[in-house]
């Protein structure tokens, strides 16, 4: 929700606050210097004010002394627990109870004063991990209860799909970001203006879609089939995705993604459009890729992974990522006749054919008869391709969480952005 750094000396940057921050300093003409401190370290370095916006999906709190921005979000602290054990039905309810919580975190800040109101409530905060680890010991059973913050529920829902939010912890807060105790007048003023504009100019709505515009997609029964299958048959596969991101230089994780997505890992899966194989390849693809047998699961991901590459690279150079690989996926899923129709409807409509943001609002209408009909590529089921992209977006954030990245990668590799986790305090310099 805030700042994540992939893993390596080269890892990319990403989290939605982040690319918030970015968008605005790309407003001012600056570059951004981030320096992250962890959550016991938040408090005192924002107290001492060297930097000139501090975010870590902050609320105003308590020092009037602090200013902040106008609300760029707004959240509130919720009680998580496992679907098996008795729903809370109020705050009485948790007298006698242990409650687990991320340790600097708004929601500590929480139970302790909520500690102070309900007999006998025992706080625990966890210096380690990250608030996803906390919620997956909430799914094992080895904790009973944990405070989170509500956005993070549908996010943590496609790791632990066992556990739900119950209580209510808190009221409504705004999210800001904090200026210090003597910003610079003329950085605060633009600071204010540009957190109340994006939040009716679209730019607060792309970057929401970006990273949580998925999670709503699979369900409770997905997940849990998935998390099967990562244990039972994607070890029998690894090496073949491993191989391909070799060749490629598409992560491994992203090509498995769309392979179950395709074909539930099923080398022998075959549609009754004659599509077949793990990756589900058109005899057409098949032959132009030179697979001899669409059967054969190492023949099938190597192609399938080398046909994103084409589609991708079919598309314009100012296209970047994630949307490049999103636009490519749709166009894997409804060729790239459909997909390129689907972008001229784009600038008829006067829609960014370039972001995925856009197409997932104009791919759609490719089924509509009044739409379709005055396009050479005919009907297309774009809205499938729109539930394949968003459904391999989640499963791609689910191998990520669960399965390491692979060291061996070609000169092609391009940085993938997958779903973020809670981050750490963020304090950053101009």
């Amino acid at each position: 929700m805030t700042y994540q750094q992939e893993d390596g000396e080269n890892g990319s940057t990403t989290g939605l606050e982040h690319d918030l921050i970015e968008a605005f300093a790309q407003e001012l003409g600056v570059g951004v210097e981030y320096v992250v401190v962890g959550p016991d370290e938040l408090e005192s370095s924002i107290a001492r004010g060297r930097y000139h916006l501090a975010a870590a999906w902050l609320s105003p709190g308590n020092n009037p002394g602090v200013q902040a921005t106008p609300a760029i979000f707004q959240s509130r602290d919720m009680l998580m627990q496992h679907e098996a054990s008795l729903p809370l039905e109020d705050l009485s309810s948790l007298a006698d109870k242990t409650v687990h919580v991320m340790a600097g975190s708004r929601q500590a800040a929480t139970m302790r004063r909520l500690a102070k109101e309900v007999a006998n409530l025992r706080v625990v905060e966890v210096g380690s991990g990250d608030v996803l680890d906390l919620i997956e010991s909430l799914g094992n059973r080895e904790v009973d209860y944990v405070a989170i913050d509500q956005n993070i529920e549908e996010i943590a829902n496609q790791f632990t799909p066992y556990v739900h939010s119950t209580l209510t912890l808190s009221e409504p807060e705004p999210i800001v970001w904090l200026l210090g105790p003597s910003p610079n007048p003329e950085l605060a003023e633009k600071a204010r203006a540009f957190a109340e504009r994006v939040q009716h100019d679209g730019t607060l709505a792309k970057l929401e879609d970006r990273y949580f515009g998925h999670v709503r997609r699979l369900n409770q029964a997905d997940v849990t089939k998935f998390l099967g299958q990562i244990e039972t048959t994607l070890p029998k596969l690894r090496r073949y995705f491993q191989d391909a991101q070799t060749v490629t230089g598409i992560d491994w994780r992203l090509v498995a993604a769309v392979a179950y997505h395709e074909s539930h890992w099923d080398a022998n899966a075959t549609s009754f459009t004659g599509v077949r194989g793990i990756m589900m390849l058109t005899e057409e693809t098949a032959d132009r890729l030179g697979v001899s047998n669409r059967l054969n699961p190492r023949e099938s991901i190597l192609a399938g992974a080398r046909y994103i590459n084409m589609l991708k690279d079919n598309l314009p150079d100012e296209v970047q990522e994630p949307d490049r690989t999103w636009l490519a996926l749709a166009a894997y899923n409804i060729g790239p006749g459909h997909f390129n129709a689907a972008r001229t409807l784009a600038q008829q409509m006067n829609a960014d054919g370039n972001a995925w943001f856009e197409m997932k609002r104009i791919l759609p209408l490719l089924s509509k008869p009044s739409v379709y009909q005055r396009l050479k590529a005919g009907r297309a089921r774009g809205g499938e391709a729109v539930i394949l992209v968003e459904n391999i977006r989640s499963y791609y954030d689910i191998l990520v969480r669960n399965e390491e990245r692979y060291l061996a990668v070609s000169s092609r590799m391009e940085g993938m952005v997958g779903m973020q986790g809670d981050g750490p305090g963020l304090k950053l310099k101009k």
